[in-house]
């Protein structure tokens, strides 16, 4: 479901998709993108390309919330608590992401691929958070979503 979220991102450089599950429910899920009714980055192009900023870095530049931003927001906007909860993200979280998982109280965060991020990895132990890698065969990721897959593990 992390991966099918991912496939509605508009970002040009990376798709990342995030699915909060809690008590075994989807209570979530959330992609990368501009706040609600702005223009999509696909449409205004991304200035973090235009000045060839690297992957991780100046993220302030970035007109988009991130994958679990978003599910995060789109919880508390409809009333549902997360805490207790678990969240599916194709990516490791950024730092920004990782403190507010930590202070949702989510307990674990299952992730697919990695991201250029030390001082999140760093808070995530200190948290004692519950991290885990998963990965799924690039086929079987392909046939639930279709050829948009090869969009979606672009390496910026």
């Amino acid at each position: 479901m992390a991966y099918l979220a991912a496939s509605r991102s508009n970002c040009t450089r990376r798709k990342v998709g995030a699915v909060i599950v809690k008590d075994r429910h989807v209570i979530a899920t959330g992609y990368n993108g501009p706040p609600a009714g702005l223009v999509n980055c696909n449409d205004v192009g991304c200035i973090r390309i235009d000045m060839d900023i690297p992957s991780g870095e100046r993220r302030e530049l970035c007109r988009g919330l991130d994958a679990e931003q978003n599910a995060i927001i789109q919880a508390a906007v409809h009333g549902s608590s997360i805490k207790g909860g678990l969240i599916y993200v194709t990516a490791h979280p950024c730092v920004i992401c990782s403190k507010m998982i930590i202070n949702s109280q989510l307990t674990e965060i299952i992730y697919a691929d990695g991201y250029p991020d030390e001082l999140s990895e760093l808070m995530l132990i200190e948290s004692a958070l519950a991290t885990r890698k998963f990965s799924l065969p690039e086929e079987e990721v392909s046939a639930m979503i279709g050829e948009k897959f090869a969009s979606l593990k672009s390496e910026d």
